[in-house]
């Protein structure tokens, strides 16, 4: 797949991790795998997808393919101006028990710098929407942050503002105020995250806009190398993010969502309780779902290899 065009040709069947080929990853998360290379990493990412921190049954075929596109893309960008973990993701070599099924794995597989990974997700939020929402029409605040009284839900926010949540290897991320950040990590890294995800945001945003994309909210993640902050795991996906068609969006409306809110209003409206183990997904739900992350790919990254950013203020 070349840096310059979004992936169409993509497999009917979704990949569901290395299980398939019969191997065991050094470490599975919810969507990607990871295989230890030494003194790199290999990220596999595979079809599969989650809501309500439940990994679906069902995978959404390609989709692994259309977020590695979309986080590389990224990466490449962020690189000129702030540390990550990416190096490449078109390894030339695949480890031993992996070359076999290159072909499978195409377009999958980014190789990484190792970081020692901090136990936070950085979560921003530019609208108010979703958990947000409700804790603000409920508290008028968000993660302890204080909004302006008559906000409506899809309001953009007067500034981007920094919620974090712990980052949980099982079960539900706790959201943290900032106070509580810092008792856990130190006033001096948790500043230091808070003005790394704002400029993110704030610089990532800025450019979705020039391609008709609203990013209502995102989760970033970071880690250390050498010492250093850098941005690790995925960013500004369809995973990770809320996205909105710019022309979706006007007063009193529900804009339409770029990501997985497909999937979270169908399982909403399914009746299922959120607790036990969530119900296959319709071909109609699957294929929706995949078309909207074929949709951020295009508007995102079609004829370009990076974004062009804003410069810092």
């Amino acid at each position: 797949m070349s840096h310059g065009s979004t992936p169409t040709a993509l497999s009917s069947t979704p990949f569901m991790g290395l299980a398939e080929f019969g191997v065991r990853p050094t470490h599975a998360g919810k969507v990607r795998e990871i295989v230890d290379l030494g003194r790199e990493l290999l990220i596999v990412t595979t079809d599969r997808i989650s809501a309500f921190d439940f990994v679906m049954p069902t995978g959404i075929p390609g989709k692994g393919i259309i977020l590695n596109r979309i986080a590389a893309f990224w990466f490449r960008g962020i690189a000129d101006w702030m540390p990550t973990h990416f190096i490449d993701d078109a390894p030339t070599e695949l480890p031993e028990p992996l070359r076999p099924h290159a072909a499978r794995l195409a377009g999958r597989c980014t190789r990484v710098r190792k970081a020692e990974r901090l136990p936070v997700e950085c979560v921003v939020r530019g609208w108010l929407t979703g958990n947000g929402f409700l804790s603000y029409r409920a508290t008028g605040k968000v993660c302890g942050i204080a909004l302006p009284p008559g906000l409506a839900e899809f309001d953009r926010l007067p500034e981007p503002i920094f919620t974090p949540t712990t980052k949980a290897e099982t079960g539900h991320d706790e959201n943290l105020t900032f106070d509580e950040l810092a008792g856990q990590i130190g006033v001096e890294l948790a500043e230091e995250l808070r003005r790394a995800s704002l400029e993110l945001f704030r610089r990532g945003s800025a450019y979705a806009e020039q391609r008709g994309i609203v990013i209502a909210d995102t989760k970033f993640e970071f880690g250390r190398i050498d010492g250093r902050l850098a941005v690790i795991d995925e960013v500004l996906t369809p995973d990770s993010s809320r996205f909105w068609p710019r022309e979706s969006i006007g007063p009193g409306r529900k804009p339409v969502s770029l990501d997985k809110q497909v999937l979270r209003d169908y399982l909403l409206g399914t009746g299922w309780d959120r607790q036990s183990a969530p119900p296959p997904l319709p071909a109609e739900i699957v294929e929706r779902t995949r078309q909207r992350y074929l949709d951020v790919a295009e508007r995102l990254t079609g004829g370009t290899a990076r974004p062009a950013w804003p410069p810092a203020k």
